[in-house]
C-alpha cells in the first residue's frame, strides 16, 4: 500500500489545477491502481474529492461515443466503492432518462429502436436490464442505506398540491419521506432510497419529456422504453416463480438488500388492512422468515411508483373526492352498519387546494404503456394456483408474493385507474386516437384473456363463454363496466360513424360486451347493488335510478356479494351517488339513438359510395380548372372515406352491421324496433332530389338545431342550402382564381366604372338594341331573381340598387386563361399570329353576345 500512496496524490493533482480537460478514469488510473483505490482512499481521507469521478464522467459524456461511455460506466460500477458512486448516481440517472423539466432528453429511450439504431439499442437495453449494471449500482447503493432528494414540484399535480398544503397523500409511497427545506431553502423534497429514486425517474420520463414530433413515425411497442417497462414488470412481478434476489457485484454472489423503512402509520390506501410488507415481516421470525418477504418491497414499490406517476393526473375535484376523509368514513360506517345519525359529516381536508388546476392530457404513448401495465397485472394476478386464488384458503402460511398477487389490482390500481379512465373519456378529442384509450379499457375488462387456462378459439369463430369464476371480478368492478359504457355511448353519439376508424371502435365495444354470459353477470352485479337495504333504514335518503325489474321479490338481505358491490361503488362514487343502471330505460334510450345513428351512417356510406362510382378519377382536377361542379355541397366532408375509397366504405358497412347486431343481443332489441328506427329515418332526399333540411325546431328567433340535426350536419347527412347573397365583385377569392390578378382586375374595373359611370347609365337606359346589348354586359342579370333562402320561407331580398358596371373578374380564373392559351396554340398550328387570333376571338365573342342579347330580350317579352 505504501507504494500507491504517492502516485495516487500525483494522479489527482491535474484535476486540482484545471478541470477544463478531464481525462477518462481509465486513462488516469492503471488497472492495479483502480483495484487498490478503496484502500488508498481510506488511508488518506483528506485526499478524497467527491467531484473527481463525476467530473471525469461528465467530460467523457461529451467526448466519447455512446458505446465507449457505457463500457466505462460498467467498469466504474464494478470497481468503485458505494461512497464514490453515491456522488454520480443522480447525474447518471438524469443523463439516462432526461431532466424532469423536459429540457434534457437523456438517452431518448422513447425513440430508440432496434431496427433503426441496433448497436445503441442493444447496449442501452443490456445496461438498463433488471439484471444489468445499472441495477447492480442501485443495489450497491441500497445496501449502504443512501438517500437522494427528489423535488416535490415534479410529482403529479394532485400529489404536489397536497404535499405543498401539508396534507400527506394516502399512498404509503410518500410516508416518512417528505423533507422540509431549511431556513432559506427552496421547495420540498422526498428522501428516496436508490431503488425508489431510479424508478421515480424512469416512470416520470414517460410524462415529463416533450411529445414526439408528428413527423417522427415511431412505433411505441418497438421503443426501448416500452420494452424496458415490459422487462421490469416481468422481473419484479413474475407470473412464474418468485422475485429474483438483488444482484451483487461482489465475488461472493448475491446478497439480500436491507428491508425498506417501515412506515410509522397504517397504509390507508389499502382500506382497512395494513401493509403487506409490514404484516409479514412483523409476524415472522428471522430464522424461519421467507426470503421473499424481504424482497416483496421492490415489487410493491415498482407497482406503486408506476400507478402514482402514470394514473395520478386529473382534476382537483376528483382528487378531493378520492382523498376526502368524509367519503372514506362513509364507506367505513356502511361496512360497520353504523347509523348516520351518530356520524357528523366531516369536511374535506383538501379544501385549501382551491387554487390548484391541472390541464393534463395523456398522450397515446402514455396510454399504451398503461395498457401494457394492466395486461401484465392481469397475468400476474391470474398466475395464482386455483387453491390459492380463493380467499377462503388464505392463511398465515401464504407467501407474501401470493398475497401481493391477490391484492395488486384491487388495492393498488382499481381506484386510480377508474378516475384516469373517466378523465380520458371526458377530455380526449373526438377522433380516431381514442382507440388507444378504448383498448386499454377493454383490456382491463377482460382478465380472462390473460389467464393461463385460456381456451383456444373455437373453429366456428364463435366467441367463447365467460366463465362464472369471473363473476366476483365483474361485481367488484361494476362501475368499470356500466358507467364507462354509458360514457362511451355519449362519445359515440357525437362522433362521425361514417369514418371506418370510429365505426371500428363501436364494433369493438359491442363485440366485447356481447360475449356470452358477460351481460348476465353485469346484470347480476347491478341487482346486487340495487337490492333494498331494510337492515339499514337510514339509507333511504340516497338517490338511485332504480327500476322495479331488478328488485328481488323475497325478503332483502344484504349478502356478502352485495356488500362487496356496494363497497366498490361507494368507495369510487361516494355514498350519495346517482347510479344509472346499464339496463335501465335511460341507457336503453341512448342505445336506441345509437342504433338510429348507425343506420343513418350506413345510408351515408352508401350514398358516398354511389357518388364516387359516378364521378371520374379526374373529378377534383377538372373542378380545380373550373370545368367540373364547384358546388361545395356536392360532397360529404368531415370523414376519411376520401382517403380509402370503396374499401373503406365496405369496412364501415361491415363494422356497423356487426355492431348493430351485437347491440341487439346485449340489450335484447327486437327486429321490429330496429325496423321502426329505419322507417323513422325516412328518405334522405325529398321528391326533387335535394337533401332535406337538418332536424331542427322553430324558436322565437328562428330555427334551432336539435342534437340529431347537429349530428346530421357534422356527418354530411343533411345540410342547409347556402348561397352567396352579396356583391359578386366582393365575394371571396376562389381556389380556381389567381389572387393577385383578381385584385388587379378589380382595381381596374373599379376605376373604369368610376370614370364612365354616367355614360354606362345612359347607354343602358336606351330602348334600342344597343341599350339591350349594354344591359346584358353591364348589369347583374341574377340580381332581380335573388331571394332570401330560409328554411321557414322564401321572400325577395331588398338589395340596394346598383348601377351599370363593368366586371373583369372572369379574366382572373385559371379556366379563362387556359382557354385563351389553348386558342392561341391551336391558331399557331394554322399559322395565325397572336394579333389576328385576338381579333378573331373578339369577333366571335361579339357574335355570341349579339345572340345572347336577342335571346334575353325575347325571354323578357314572353314573361310579360
Amino acid at each position: 500500500m505504501t507504494t500507491l500512496r504517492r502516485p495516487v496524490a500525483e494522479w489527482r493533482l491535474p484535476f486540482r489545477r484545471s478541470s477544463r480537460f478531464v481525462p477518462s478514469v481509465r486513462q488516469w488510473f492503471p488497472k492495479a491502481a483502480i483495484s487498490a483505490f478503496p484502500e488508498a482512499a481510506m488511508a488518506f481521507p483528506h485526499l478524497q474529492q467527491p467531484s473527481f469521478l463525476l467530473a471525469t464522467l461528465k467530460a467523457d459524456s461529451l467526448n466519447k461515443p455512446f458505446a465507449q461511455r457505457c463500457q466505462d460506466l460498467v467498469k466504474v460500477i464494478e470497481d468503485f466503492p458505494a461512497k464514490e458512486l453515491h456522488a454520480i448516481f443522480p447525474w447518471l440517472v438524469e443523463s439516462i432518462f432526461g431532466s424532469l423539466d423536459g429540457v434534457l432528453v437523456g438517452w431518448n429511450l422513447r425513440c430508440l429502436q432496434g431496427r433503426v439504431n441496433p448497436v445503441e439499442y442493444s447496449i442501452a437495453m443490456e445496461f438498463l436490464d433488471p439484471s444489468g449494471p445499472m441495477m447492480k449500482l442501485v443495489y450497491k447503493l441500497q445496501a449502504e442505506d443512501y438517500n437522494f432528494d427528489f423535488p416535490v414540484c415534479y410529482l403529479p399535480g394532485p400529489v404536489k398540491a397536497s404535499i405543498q398544503e401539508n396534507v400527506l397523500p394516502d399512498s404509503p409511497l410518500y410516508h416518512n419521506k417528505v423533507q422540509f427545506p431549511p431556513t432559506g431553502g427552496l421547495g420540498l423534497n422526498l428522501a428516496l432510497n436508490p431503488f425508489e429514486y431510479y424508478m421515480f425517474f424512469f416512470a416520470l420520463s414517460l410524462i415529463s419529456q416533450k411529445p414526439m414530433p408528428m413527423s417522427l413515425h415511431v412505433r411505441t411497442s418497438d421503443c426501448a422504453y416500452f420494452i424496458l417497462v415490459d422487462r421490469y414488470l416481468s422481473w419484479f412481478l413474475p407470473t412464474e416463480g418468485s422475485v429474483p434476489p438483488p444482484l451483487s457485484s461482489s465475488p461472493g454472489g448475491s446478497s439480500p438488500s436491507p428491508a425498506p423503512r417501515t412506515p410509522a402509520m397504517p397504509f390507508a390506501s389499502y382500506g382497512l388492512h395494513t401493509s403487506l410488507l409490514k404484516r409479514h415481516i412483523s409476524h415472522q421470525t428471522s430464522v424461519n422468515a421467507d426470503p421473499a418477504s424481504h424482497e416483496i418491497w421492490r415489487s410493491e414499490t415498482l407497482l406503486q411508483v408506476f400507478v402514482e406517476m402514470w394514473l395520478h393526473h386529473y382534476s382537483l375535484e376528483m382528487y378531493q373526492k378520492m382523498q376526502s376523509p368524509h367519503a372514506k368514513l362513509e364507506v367505513l360506517h356502511y361496512r360497520l352498519n353504523v347509523s348516520s345519525a351518530l356520524h357528523s359529516p366531516a369536511q374535506p381536508s383538501l379544501q385549501a387546494l382551491h387554487a390548484y388546476q391541472e390541464s393534463f392530457t395523456p398522450t397515446e404513448e402514455h396510454v399504451l404503456v398503461v395498457r401494457l401495465l394492466l395486461k401484465h397485472l392481469h397475468a400476474f394476478a391470474n398466475s395464482l394456483k386455483p387453491d390459492q386464488a380463493s380467499p377462503s384458503t388464505h392463511s398465515h402460511a401464504t407467501s407474501p408474493l401470493e398475497e401481493f398477487k391477490r391484492a395488486a389490482v384491487p388495492r393498488f390500481v382499481q381506484q386510480k385507474l377508474y378516475v384516469f379512465l373517466q378523465h380520458c373519456f371526458g377530455h380526449w378529442p373526438l377522433d380516431a386516437s381514442f382507440r388507444a384509450v378504448l383498448e386499454m379499457w377493454l383490456s382491463y375488462l377482460q382478465p380472462w384473456r390473460y389467464a393461463p387456462e385460456k381456451q383456444a378459439q373455437s373453429s366456428d369463430s364463435q366467441p367463447r363463454c365467460v366463465s362464472e369464476k369471473w363473476a366476483p371480478f365483474i361485481q367488484e368492478n361494476l362501475l368499470m363496466y356500466t358507467k364507462l359504457f354509458v360514457s362511451f355511448l355519449n362519445r359515440a353519439l357525437r362522433t362521425d360513424l361514417v369514418s371506418p376508424k370510429n365505426a371500428l371502435m363501436v364494433f369493438r365495444v359491442a363485440k366485447v360486451f356481447a360475449q356470452p354470459n358477460l351481460t348476465e353477470m353485469i346484470q347480476k352485479g347491478e341487482q346486487l347493488f340495487l337490492e333494498p337495504e331494510l337492515i339499514i333504514p337510514h339509507r333511504q335518503h340516497r338517490h338511485f335510478t332504480v327500476t322495479s325489474s331488478f328488485l328481488s321479490s323475497w325478503p332483502p338481505v344484504v349478502t356478502d356479494a352485495s356488500f362487496k358491490v356496494k363497497s366498490h361503488v361507494y368507495s369510487l362514487e361516494g355514498q350519495d351517488c346517482k347510479y344509472t343502471p346499464m339496463f335501465g330505460p335511460e341507457v336503453r334510450t341512448l342505445v336506441l339513438r345509437l342504433a338510429q345513428l348507425i343506420t343513418q351512417a350506413k345510408q351515408t356510406a352508401k350514398s358516398i359510395s354511389d357518388q364516387y362510382a359516378e364521378s371520374p378519377a379526374s373529378h377534383s382536377f377538372l373542378s380545380w380548372l373550373g370545368f367540373g361542379t364547384t358546388d361545395p355541397n356536392s360532397c360529404y366532408p368531415g370523414n376519411d372515406l376520401d382517403e380509402m375509397g370503396q374499401d373503406s366504405v365496405r369496412k364501415t358497412d361491415e363494422y356497423l352491421e356487426k355492431a348493430l347486431e351485437y347491440l341487439r343481443q346485449i340489450f335484447r332489441l327486437s327486429e321490429a324496433q330496429l325496423a321502426q328506427l329505419t322507417l323513422a329515418l325516412g328518405n334522405s332526399r325529398d321528391e326533387n332530389g335535394k337533401q332535406q333540411l337538418p332536424d331542427c325546431i322553430v324558436g322565437e328567433e328562428g330555427l334551432i338545431l336539435t342534437p340529431l340535426g347537429r349530428y346530421q350536419i357534422i356527418n354530411g347527412l343533411r345540410r342547409f342550402e347556402i348561397e352567396y347573397q352579396g356583391d359578386l365583385e366582393l365575394q371571396p377569392i376562389r381556389s380556381y382564381e389567381i389572387t393577385s390578378l383578381v385584385r388587379a382586375l378589380f382595381r381596374l374595373s373599379s376605376a373604369i366604372n368610376h370614370r364612365f359611370a354616367g355614360q354606362m347609365a345612359a347607354l343602358c337606359s336606351r330602348n334600342d338594341f344597343l341599350g339591350s346589348f349594354c344591359r346584358y354586359h353591364l348589369t347583374e342579370s341574377a340580381l332581380s331573381n335573388r331571394h332570401l333562402l330560409s328554411p321557414v320561407g322564401r321572400r325577395p331580398v331588398t338589395s340596394p340598387a346598383r348601377g351599370p358596371r363593368l366586371s373583369l373578374r372572369f379574366l382572373g380564373s385559371y379556366r379563362t386563361l387556359l382557354l385563351l392559351l389553348m386558342a392561341f396554340f391551336v391558331a399557331s398550328l394554322f399559322c395565325i399570329g397572336p394579333l389576328p387570333c385576338s381579333l378573331l376571338l373578339i369577333l366571335g365573342y361579339l357574335l355570341y353576345a349579339v345572340a345572347m342579347t336577342l335571346l334575353t330580350e325575347r325571354g323578357k317579352l314572353h314573361q310579360l
